[in-house]
């Protein structure tokens, strides 16, 4: 059988904190049935949108045309108030290299290394698009608020998740379970909202 729906992303650290979100919110559905770009061998396309919300149809656009099958895309990044709102769509890229995480870290920790604590505020910010082959297309956002720390800690989570602390809590996302993530997560926050649509497929 093919798979429901393909998950417009390479990463699969984001395809399994995907399917950790949607699992209990769609009963009847399996892991099998979220498929990746990957499996299908779909590049990546240029993600030359300004919005999150843009990019992530256009990566969901581009898989649903390649598959023939419903594809769901997310553009997430870390907005820092104090930087105007950057790496905002950059995030992914914001050494210079795509997925650089550590590089990216150091980067954005030395680029703040003279704000004070008390200016350190940040968001993490994900637009979720689903789009079919019949044309039907909706997005969903969500925002995980917190801060930005002077020194990564915690091993879990991608990303910049070593280095923000969630509004709330005291250590950073990447000291936090899975699922103590998910349920306050920018990306946990979309998806939850997507999944009524994927449960009409």
């Amino acid at each position: 059988m093919p798979p429901r729906l393909v998950f417009a992303s390479h990463n699969s650290h984001k395809r399994d904190e995907v399917w950790a979100i949607l699992e209990p919110l769609l009963p009847g559905w399996t892991s099998a049935d979220l498929a990746t770009a990957r499996d299908f061998d779909v590049p990546s396309p240029a993600e030359d949108g300004v919005t999150f919300a843009e990019n992530a149809l256009i990566k969901a656009r581009a898989v649903c045309a390649a598959t023939g099958l419903p594809a769901v895309a997310d553009d997430s990044g870390i907005a820092v108030n104090v930087m105007g709102g950057a790496p905002g769509i950059f995030s992914a890229l914001w050494s210079g290299v795509h997925g650089a995480d550590e590089d990216n870290v150091r980067l954005l920790l030395a680029q703040l290394v003279d704000i004070p604590d008390a200016h350190r505020a940040a968001a993490f910010v994900c637009a979720a698009a689903l789009v079919t082959p019949g044309g039907h297309e909706v997005v969903c956002e969500g925002r995980m608020e917190g801060s930005i720390v002077r020194e990564a800690a915690g091993a879990g989570g991608f990303g910049y998740d070593p280095i923000f602390i969630p509004t709330g809590h005291e250590v950073t996302a990447a000291e936090l379970s899975a699922a103590q993530k998910n349920a306050i997560s920018h990306r946990g926050q979309a998806f939850a909202a997507i999944a009524p649509h994927l449960e009409r497929l």
